[in-house]
């Protein structure tokens, strides 16, 4: 079963159970997702990236959502947009540990020999391709610069 189809089941579940909160943010999934396809090529397919890009870039927004409610002292919408972050959280892959991702960067870095933060670009690239929707790209970033002295 594709993200879509998926996504349309737990949309009727959601609508059967009267979950309000868990329908709109499947709803959002669902609307993001229907976005992006007719931006792309017209064709209506969508490769499995795509797929995780948006649920992160979704994901994304609700958390930086939430910490300006928090910060605005709106406590109530920033609970709404945790909620909805760890639905749509769901549909994403296992999220690796930082020390999973840290040891699979030091692997990246002696495979292309990079020394110092010049080589930074080279090795973003191959990890983006490694975590790709399973690891946040901040804390890999951050992880890179550490390790290449940056």
């Amino acid at each position: 079963m594709n993200l879509e189809e998926k996504i349309n089941n737990d949309i009727k579940a959601a609508m059967l159970a009267r979950e309000q909160e868990k329908l709109e943010a499947i709803r959002a999934i669902k609307a993001a997702i229907l976005l992006e396809k007719s931006k792309e090529s017209g064709t209506g397919a969508m490769d499995e990236a795509a797929e995780l890009r948006i649920l992160q870039k979704l994901v994304k927004q609700r958390k930086e959502s939430a910490e300006v409610y928090t910060l605005g002292k709106r406590e109530d919408l920033a609970k709404k947009e945790v909620f909805e972050a760890s639905i749509i959280e769901a549909y994403l892959p296992k999220q690796l540990s930082q020390e999973e991702v840290e040891g699979k960067i030091r692997q990246i870095i002696t495979q292309t020999g990079a020394a110092s933060m010049k080589d930074m670009g080279k090795v973003m690239g191959l990890a983006g391709k490694e975590f790709a929707g399973r690891a946040d790209n901040k804390m890999i970033s951050e992880i890179v610069k550490r390790l290449l002295g940056g």
